[in-house]
């Protein structure tokens, strides 16, 4: 839990607007004459997406007035910049991406976390068992400046290598990463769930595992423009509601949450689905709160000098469900203590 970065000038209206979201909400979706538009990118379709694929399957977006759109941008960095550009409300994206676009002149928020930390396994091609076999070789990345990308750097460190050593290539989401890696175009690259499973059962060789490390990294998160935070507080507050909701319901429902990840993720081998669902227990916050210390380690590394927390994350949304009590309401309602 994220402690001493709610701003008090804006408490007092935000109290009063939440609790005003919170009765909304509580409203049947039969009461409310017209959906809002809400566009949210995924950099990927990876198990990470399952809280907000519930609230939509669930029809808790519905039930908050939102008309919730989810769409693949193919990579985090190009998603943050689509979010910049204003084609998107929302953006399901780790902070790499997020420090990088402000640093080029952007003004994103993350507002919330689906992961604390690093769940990239880094793969290697056939042949490439060591650093030696690495060195001089394409790693393939989603899309420069997103986890896929900036975690590299962690992994080439435990083969004492850096990214001086390699040449990176931007290869879009993990499916097509690991086809190429299979097909020889690539030395190497990291993958998450469920992909990472499908990667394994072919036999792919492991060189680097940070899932059991459990590297403090904030992997993946929602990231809104802070001009609709202070322009459209009522309508980010409600999607975050959703979504956290979201998030309990694909813990206390597993069924419908395996359900929702094989449809999404177009999975039909039962073992993989059961493997993607563990995978996303294990590294979901229950109330989607980001740590000071995953968000700083990834501020660290690619901020630069100067770059400060609240240049990046913004959790007084957060913090006020909590505070309100919402979390406690969750925890009755799902039975998750």
């Amino acid at each position: 839990m994220i402690k001493g970065h709610l701003r008090p000038r804006h408490r007092v209206f935000l109290f009063a607007l939440l609790f005003g979201l919170l009765a909304l909400y509580a409203l049947p979706a039969s009461t409310q004459t017209q959906l809002t538009p809400f566009r949210v990118g995924m950099s990927d379709t990876v198990n990470t997406v399952l809280p907000l694929w519930v609230a939509q399957a669930g029809g808790l977006f519905a039930a908050s007035g939102l008309n919730v759109e989810l769409v693949n941008t193919g990579g985090g960095s190009r998603g943050a910049q689509e979010l910049q550009e204003g084609r998107l409300d929302a953006m399901r994206v780790g902070l790499s991406s997020v420090v990088q676009a402000n640093r080029a002149g952007g003004d994103l928020r993350l507002i919330a976390s689906m992961s604390n930390v690093i769940r990239f396994t880094f793969f290697s091609g056939a042949g490439v068992r060591s650093a030696d076999d690495l060195k001089g070789g394409t790693v393939g990345v989603s899309s420069f400046g997103s986890e896929s990308d900036t975690t590299v750097t962690l992994a080439l460190e435990r083969l004492g290598l850096t990214r001086n050593d390699i040449t990176l290539k931007e290869y879009g989401g993990a499916t097509r990463r690991l086809d190429a890696l299979m097909s020889g175009e690539i030395k190497a690259t990291a993958i998450n769930e469920p992909v990472a499973s499908l990667a394994r059962a072919e036999g792919v060789n492991v060189m680097v595992d940070l899932v059991a490390e459990q590297v403090p990294w904030l992997f993946s998160g929602i990231v809104v423009r802070r001009s609709d935070l202070r322009n459209r507080p009522g309508v980010i507050g409600r999607f975050l509601r959703a979504a956290v909701e979201g998030n309990y319901l694909a813990l206390a429902n597993e069924k419908l949450a395996k359900e929702v990840l094989a449809k999404e993720l177009k999975l039909t081998d039962a073992k993989i689905v059961d493997i993607s669902y563990t995978d996303f227990k294990l590294q979901t916050p229950r109330n989607l709160e980001p740590t000071i210390t995953s968000a700083e380690k990834v501020i660290a590394q690619v901020g630069g000098a100067g770059s400060k927390f609240e240049d990046h994350v913004d959790p007084t949304l957060i913090g006020i469900l909590r505070e309100q009590g919402l979390f406690f309401v969750l925890e009755r309602k799902y039975r998750t203590r």
